[in-house]
């Protein structure tokens, strides 16, 4: 069985990168994809389950667990709240054959690509400012300020898009879906995948004699 594919993908609040990876999921359902499942200090929201949503821990759990290597990248968010991936369960579905995918910004992203240089990422760019801060406004989640704070921190998100591999405009959200799994698939069809995956189809290939 091949190895699992690791991708990043970034955005600002509100370019639909959530959403993005929802439908994938969804349309991909029983496939060997998921999202990578974070570890973090801060309490749970109405809705979330332990081992769903995020691994729920202590401070000193999360602290002990940096001490022990446990993380491929992890920040202390503002608010002091922990974040963190789990390098042993990234490795595990990798090994698997699932591509794990990892929802994080651009100074994750950073952290990550030092550990593993073989990580593909994706950039999820929005149509125009003026539809970001529409999408905003029309979640009905935020208040006034919040928006204007996402909105300040989109740019300076945005000016990091030339570290990823690849770029998608979200402007037509059914384009983008496909454009996203075009991309997911031209990863399956690279040499090194393929001949792992084929191995025993290439050898009978190559054994047969005119």
């Amino acid at each position: 069985m091949s190895q699992g594919n690791l991708y990043i993908l970034s955005a600002p609040s509100g370019a639909g990168k959530s959403s993005l990876i929802a439908a994938l999921l969804e349309k991909n359902d029983g496939s060997r994809k998921m999202v990578s499942i974070s570890h973090t200090t801060r309490a749970p929201r109405p809705g979330e389950a332990d081992g769903v949503h995020y691994y729920f821990v202590s401070v000193d759990e999360f602290e002990r667990l940096i001490e022990k290597g446990h993380f491929l990248e992890y920040a202390k968010v503002f608010g002091g709240n922990y974040y963190g991936t789990s390098l042993p369960a990234i490795e595990e579905n990798l090994a698997k054959g699932i591509d794990v995918f990892l929802d994080i910004d651009w100074q994750g992203a950073q952290q990550i690509r030092q550990k593993v240089p073989s990580v593909k990422s994706i950039f999820i760019l929005p149509p125009s400012l003026t539809e970001l801060e529409r999408r905003l406004v029309g979640r009905g989640q935020d208040s006034k300020d919040v928006i204007d704070e996402r909105m300040s921190k989109a740019i300076g998100e945005i000016s990091h898009y030339d570290e990823y591999d690849f770029v998608i405009v979200n402007d037509d959200f059914e384009q983008a879906l496909a454009d996203l799994q075009s991309i997911l698939q031209s990863e399956r069809l690279t040499l090194d995948y393929q001949r792992n995956e084929n191995r025993q189809l290439i050898a009978s290939l190559l054994a047969k004699t005119i």
